[in-house]
């Protein structure tokens, strides 16, 4: 397959399965939380696909491998609130579980991503005759 657009990106395409995942759960977070945790969880969670999107269309692989970085981090940033909202007793086992599988892949695919748009160091490059 060849990829046209950021959209043909299985990484992105989970990214947006995560965004779906962490919408529905924080729906039923307590109102409170609506300009706390379930604001900030939602931020975090839409800037992954957002940063690989963006990341994509930049015309520097080093630009894209920073974005993708981003990315990376965002990750952690909502698997820690997706952790916090479990300790409030927010969210279920269950639903903890199974989105943190999909950060987890997610995860993995950024990471290799990043790793695949590394430049290639001098020393381990062979001139080809």
């Amino acid at each position: 397959m060849t990829i046209k657009s950021y959209k043909d990106l299985v990484v992105w395409q989970k990214g947006m399965d995560l965004v779906e995942m962490v919408y529905q759960v924080t729906k039923s977070f307590p109102k409170e939380e609506l300009y706390g945790l379930t604001n900030q969880i939602r931020r975090a969670v839409v800037s992954i696909p957002s940063n690989i999107a963006e990341g994509h269309a930049r015309h520097s692989t080093a630009e894209y491998r920073n974005f993708l970085s981003i990315a990376r981090g965002s990750l952690a940033e909502v698997e820690t609130q997706l952790l916090i909202a479990e300790r409030l007793k927010y969210i279920e086992q269950q639903q903890l579980t199974e989105i943190l599988s999909v950060q987890t892949e997610v995860n993995k695919m950024v990471n290799a991503l990043i790793n695949k748009l590394a430049p290639t160091p001098p020393y381990l490059s062979v001139p080809r005759p």
